[in-house]
């Protein structure tokens, strides 16, 4: 298939969504000062990442309104100078806070990771006006970030990765009412999970796929990293088979002019959403192995850690997965701790008999 020029106007709505989003924010629920520190960030950060410093700042002015400053009804009414005033303390309170909290009527509650991040956003915004000498005091920076205990690594095993192909293929196990679905959509579900498992792409990669960002003269596609960075990947023959016999039953079915671009479509015929490929990775992770939280992202991870154990190397892993910092791949696949472990028994001798002659 041809390269298209433009991969997909997919990210280019998304971003867009997202700029609206912020947008609104800045003028219904953020101070106007914020205004500035999102118009300095524009360059340097993505749609996404504002849209996300967004929110969590609303939250920690929601916060402020409800605790020192309960005479505001508005964030609107924040000034720079009461941004001056807020003490480590205050922000201190504002983490407690994010245990567990009602905002807009719904309950939240934000693990240690959430609140890393929430802080992360407010230090961000602190750091920038004072660094314009628009605040003489920046108090965020006496913080100190949650510590964060590392997850242990969920993947799916050999035999699990052999299973979720299988089931998704079949529909062994699955409810008569799944099964009727299952008919329906068993080739591109398939396909989707064996690209998770055979090229390790995020989520977000796979759901902005075009048809024409698949090429099978050399066995490669076009991904969209996170930042919007292009990158070429590779598959092999299994993938290719499982993507075609996808293409091919697509070919038989009557779309919609708006869906003929997306690779993979939804029931409705529109380009699947993230939601939806959560839901069925997870539909059949469930039957294969019922104890473990398999999503999207466990199926990178098994396609990480594998690809490690096959090459040995941690550069090679992060190119192919999109890591900008290598130690990110290192903490989440070279720490196969239980294979070095094994490895190393009867390496050191502790008898003479043991030297070999």
């Amino acid at each position: 298939m041809a390269r298209t020029k433009d991969t997909s106007n997919f990210y280019t709505e998304r971003n867009n969504k997202n700029i609206q989003v912020v947008d609104h924010l800045l003028r219904e629920e953020l101070p106007d000062f914020c205004g500035d520190y999102f118009l300095a960030i524009d360059s340097q950060t993505s749609p996404l990442t504002r849209m996300n410093y967004a929110h969590d700042l609303k939250i920690f002015f929601h916060f402020l309104m409800s605790r020192r400053f309960s005479a505001y009804t508005s964030a609107k009414q924040f000034t720079l100078a009461d941004l001056e005033s807020i003490t480590n303390n205050d922000i201190e309170m504002f983490l407690a806070y994010l245990s567990h909290y009602s905002y807009q009527g719904k309950e939240h509650v934000c693990n240690d990771r959430a609140k890393a991040r929430k802080l992360s956003s407010v230090r961000a915004m602190f750091k920038y006006f004072f660094n314009r000498g628009l605040i003489s005091v920046n108090n965020s920076a006496k913080v100190s970030t949650p510590k964060l205990h590392e997850k242990p690594i969920i993947r799916l095993d050999g035999d699990e990765v052999f299973n979720i192909i299988d089931v998704a293929e079949s529909g062994d196990g699955l409810s008569p009412h799944q099964r009727a679905f299952h008919e329906r959509n068993k080739i591109r579900d398939s396909a989707i999970i064996i690209l998770f498992l055979g090229t390790g792409i995020r989520i977000s990669e796979l759901v902005g796929l075009n048809n024409e960002d698949i090429n099978f003269n050399d066995n490669s596609f076009i991904v969209t990293r996170k930042g919007g960075g292009k990158s070429i990947l590779f598959f092999d023959d299994d993938v290719a088979r499982a993507i075609k016999r996808y293409l091919d039953y697509k070919e038989q079915t009557d779309l919609p002019a708006g869906a003929k671009d997306a690779l993979f479509l939804s029931s409705q015929k529109r380009r699947i959403t993230v939601r939806a490929v959560e839901n069925l990775v997870q539909k059949y992770a469930k039957i294969v192995s019922p104890l473990k939280k398999i999503s999207p992202h466990k199926l990178r991870s098994t396609y990480g850690t594998a690809l490690y154990r096959a090459t040995g190397d941690i550069y090679v892993v992060a190119d192919v997965l999109g890591h900008k910092d290598v130690n990110t791949t290192r903490k989440h696949y070279a720490a196969i701790s239980e294979d070095v472990r094994r490895s190393v028994v009867g390496k050191v001798k502790l008898h003479p008999d043991d030297e070999e002659n």
